[in-house]
């Protein structure tokens, strides 16, 4: 995994992001999948939220998927991720 400084810049870069803070899982997951769905393959995703379940659904997802996880952090309460939108 990249170093939080390389990380912090992928998240500032990001086409799209998606601020999901306050929502229970499923939300995070199916919110992006929403916003992942409006972008162009090679785009990328920031997605912010405070579900803690989502570490897990994330990684998952991009297991089962075509699109990449190039981050993700976890900072105090709030968890980011950079979702790579695949073909």
């Amino acid at each position: 995994m990249e170093n939080l400084d390389d990380i912090r810049q992928m998240e500032q870069a990001a086409d799209h992001v998606l601020d999901a803070r306050g929502l229970d899982c499923p939300m995070p997951l199916l919110k992006a999948r929403q916003a992942l769905a409006a972008l162009k393959a090679g785009q990328h995703l920031h997605v912010i939220c405070t579900d803690p379940g989502s570490w897990r659904d994330f990684e998952s997802f991009v297991a089962h998927t075509a699109h990449q996880l190039a981050a993700r952090r976890h900072d105090d309460d709030t968890w980011h991720y950079v979702l790579i939108k695949g073909c």
